[in-house]
């Protein structure tokens, strides 16, 4: 099992990812959203020059931000300076599309991105569907200058597409080199996530080899104290933020789509839907994701039940983590990515690498 770090990208933060190197992290995920953090590939290029051995990428790009062509060439800029380091993660975004009063690409339209977007990470050849309307059709396009430095295409850039339901962990069987998927709570549920990617890559005529189709989960990690409490107030403080961009993630989908809340969030639901409607619904799209995996706002705090909590973090103590991530692991998930609230990043990072990377 390997472990990645993923981070809110802070141009002024790259000490994070090269003590996460120092510490045997293996990739660092820089998110993407760019009404909320700095520039992830900006981001990314300093990373580049102050590591040598980490793999580096987007966590994940955001496809509805950027035209296929910008985010290849984005990423094999980073390839040229940091050679075969460089992967690229990718999804139709909820954050960064929504708080910019946006949808998200859906699924055909993301299809059509990947489409044109994982022959250009080879250097190959793709369809450019139109930009504009004065555009007569999609078009044939390449990167014309690829030599010379100023992409890499020759080191392989591996495509891993995030996928959170069947229809998205499809395209991650149709196109990708791995898929970042959600935590999965046991064994069994990460099976159905395979079973997704495997159709999509049946559909498209892919026979697909689980072992070299790489699995990354995205959460955070607490490693328990001696009977210390699932909601102690140093649990909360590490993974709050975690924990609390999941409800707003819920809601999202529940004021988008009426897609009822997960049962964990029974307890809290009415108290915090009534909390975000004394926001104006045309300014509410950014209060919901206002402190977004970094903090929790005060008046957010009272939702951390022990049960909003463990839904999206892995809390527990050493010995228990180990037995999950060997259950895990055994179903073919290779690697657990984290991404602690942003104060107490440097101890989660140190914490989970002193109990757990080299151990499991």
């Amino acid at each position: 099992m390997d472990f990645g770090v993923c981070v809110a990208s802070h141009i002024n933060d790259i000490d994070y990812v090269v003590r996460a190197e120092a510490l045997g992290y293996s990739h660092a995920w820089l998110a993407d959203s760019q009404m909320l953090w700095s520039d992830c590939y900006a981001t990314l290029a300093l990373a580049a020059d102050r590591t040598s051995t980490i793999r580096l990428g987007t966590g994940v790009a955001v496809s509805g931000t950027r035209p296929p062509p910008v985010t290849a060439a984005a990423i094999a800029t980073i390839n040229a300076l940091a050679p075969g380091r460089a992967f690229l993660g990718v999804g139709a975004g909820n954050t960064a599309m929504r708080v910019m009063g946006q949808p998200p690409h859906r699924i055909r339209e993301f299809d059509r991105y990947l489409a044109t977007l994982a022959p250009l990470l080879r250097g190959e050849e793709a369809m450019m569907d139109p930009l504009t309307a004065g555009a007569t059709g999609p078009a044939p396009i390449r990167h014309v200058m690829p030599d010379k430095g100023f992409v890499n295409f020759d080191d392989p850039i591996p495509l891993y597409v995030s996928g959170f339901g069947p229809r998205s962990l499809g395209l991650a069987g149709r196109y990708g080199d791995g898929a970042v998927v959600a935590l999965a709570p046991n064994a069994a549920v990460f099976r159905q996530f395979r079973h997704a990617i495997e159709e999509g890559a049946r559909a498209a005529g892919r026979a697909l080899d689980f072992d070299d189709f790489y699995t990354t989960a995205l959460t955070t990690i607490v490693v328990l104290d001696d009977d210390e409490a699932v909601d102690s107030e140093r649990v909360k403080a590490e993974c709050g933020a975690m924990a609390m961009a999941a409800v707003h993630y819920a809601y999202d989908q529940w004021r988008n789509f009426g897609h009822q809340p997960p049962n964990v969030y029974r307890d809290i639901w009415d108290d915090y839907c009534a909390l975000l409607e004394t926001y104006p619904e045309e300014r509410r799209h950014q209060r919901i994701h206002a402190g977004h995996n970094c903090w929790v706002l005060p008046e957010e705090e009272r939702f951390l039940t022990p049960e909003v909590l463990t839904a999206s973090s892995m809390i527990g103590t050493r010995a228990a983590l180990v037995e999950r991530f060997a259950e895990l692991s055994a179903a073919g998930l290779d690697q657990v990515m984290i991404l602690p609230s942003f104060d107490a990043r440097f101890d989660v990072l140190e914490r989970v690498a002193r109990d757990l990377i080299g151990q499991v």
